[in-house]
């Protein structure tokens, strides 16, 4: 079989691959990357912490969230956590099971349905969140402010550069 090598062929895919090529280096991966491995790190850290006490990351976010309010709807929990809504009702349940989270109808609109800290659940935000927060505050303590400000200033603003 003789095959002839057409360079025009070639020559078409080039532009192709130095799309590519460029897209690749581009500099918003680099602040992706980061971003991401910044969450990586903070939640690998934040495992540590609460797997010991058998739940989740999800479920430590529901928890904190809750803690210190009269209870919050779904659509409540799902704006105040990092929890996807199709995860949510998942989640939630094995909070219920656990005896930590329990639901209630709202007096005023019973399609409404709130997701409260029981006794048992807020014993356990009153025991885990401090102590969380104070491991958090030992790594984060050692930035100088002027900087978690910026880092945080930063952050909103790449939040409100990709829409939300």
């Amino acid at each position: 079989m003789n095959v002839k090598l057409n360079t025009q062929d070639l020559e078409d895919s080039k532009p192709t691959m130095d799309k590519t090529r460029e897209a690749a280096q581009s500099q918003c991966l680099a602040v992706v990357r980061e971003v991401v491995r910044a969450y990586q790190a903070f939640s690998d850290f934040s495992s540590g912490d609460i797997k010991h006490r058998g739940l989740s990351n999800a479920e430590f976010d529901v928890i904190c969230t809750l803690g210190n309010q009269p209870g919050m709807t779904f659509k409540e929990i799902g704006e105040n956590t990092l929890i996807t809504k199709t995860t949510l009702t998942g989640v939630v349940d094995r909070l219920e099971s656990k005896g930590y989270v329990e639901r209630k109808a709202c007096p005023d609109d019973r399609r409404c349905v709130r997701a409260m800290l029981t006794d048992k659940g807020d014993e356990l935000f009153r025991d885990v969140f401090p102590a969380h927060v104070a491991q958090l505050d030992k790594r984060i303590d050692d930035m100088p402010e002027a900087e978690r400000k910026q880092v945080i200033a930063s952050l909103a603003k790449l939040r409100q550069l990709l829409g939300s």
